[in-house]
């Protein structure tokens, strides 16, 4: 799921269906909401750049971001751990699958669309990490680049810290905790101690200050969340366990007046979410069912 710069929330999915032969159909679908509190459009599908049932099936999590000109694009890791992607024109219409190569992808993949216009992706990999990025708004996407950095797969989030310029975060498989990099310069540890399950970050003002704010699950299923300045983790980041135990990673969003909102899926299965106060540092109101 991803916001355009017209506030218009876009939505992919990976859909199972169960035929009456008993063949299991997978595909790419798509759904887009224009308007807070109006209802989401019909999802539609996008199919699948499998043709055979088997490698289909084997079809990665789909991964959507949007430039700030409005087109779509969707990635997602194909069956032998490549990356396909499929992106809509500007008269609507979309091209069909197409194979960027790379290879060895082991998990979902982190993408972003900077307000350049420009597009990163990252994945962890049995060996490392890949790491593809558009010279320039629109170019061409080109291969992953290899790097022998350690990322516990399916971990991995990207924001944007500065302009033109995204930080990743992932847990550490040494056993570091949280870690933060950006091109050209070395991870750096942020603590922490992550149990399973990605990472969820943004950009807010705390006490004055742009702050990241990191949220995911501790070791024993609790939403934890940590606040550091931006760009500045030389410095620490302050982490602290909500003491409410989700059964989904939790997610982070600013509302319209700028405040942190933080939400959980509880061990009832039931959504719940708290609010930054106007208290100092990142302090959260009580959780508030939905």
């Amino acid at each position: 799921m991803t916001q355009d710069v017209n506030a218009y929330v876009h939505f992919v999915g990976r859909r199972e269906r169960r035929k009456a032969d008993g063949r299991t159909v997978v595909d790419v679908v798509y759904a887009l909401q224009y308007q807070t509190g109006r209802p989401v459009s019909e999802w539609r599908s996008l199919g699948n750049p499998h043709k055979g049932a088997e490698a289909a099936g084997r079809l990665g999590e789909p991964e959507v971001v949007v430039t700030p000109t409005g087109m779509v694009h969707i990635f997602v890791r194909s069956a032998d751990g490549g990356l396909a992607l499929r992106r809509e024109q500007s008269d609507g219409k979309w091209r069909p699958w197409s194979d960027r190569r790379g290879s060895g992808i082991a998990s979902t993949l982190a993408a972003i669309a900077l307000t350049s216009g420009r597009i990163e992706l990252f994945a962890a990999t049995v060996d490392g990490v890949l790491h593809w990025s558009q010279q320039a708004p629109g170019g061409t996407l080109g291969e992953g680049r290899p790097a022998r950095l350690a990322a516990v797969p399916g971990t991995v989030a990207v924001l944007e810290t500065g302009p033109d310029r995204p930080t990743y975060y992932w847990t550490d498989p040494g056993g570091r905790g949280v870690v933060a990099y950006r091109a050209g310069v070395w991870p750096t540890a942020l603590g922490g101690a992550p149990g399973e399950g990605p990472h969820a970050a943004l950009r807010a003002l705390v006490d004055g200050y742009d702050c990241t704010v990191l949220a995911h699950r501790g070791l024993d299923g609790s939403a934890v969340v940590g606040v550091g300045v931006t760009e500045d983790e030389g410095n620490g980041v302050w982490w602290s366990d909500t003491g409410v135990r989700s059964l989904a990673p939790p997610a982070l969003a600013l509302d319209a007046f700028g405040r942190v909102l933080m939400a959980v899926v509880d061990e009832d299965g039931v959504p719940r979410v708290a609010r930054q106060t106007d208290s100092s540092g990142l302090t959260l109101s009580e959780w508030r069912t939905l």
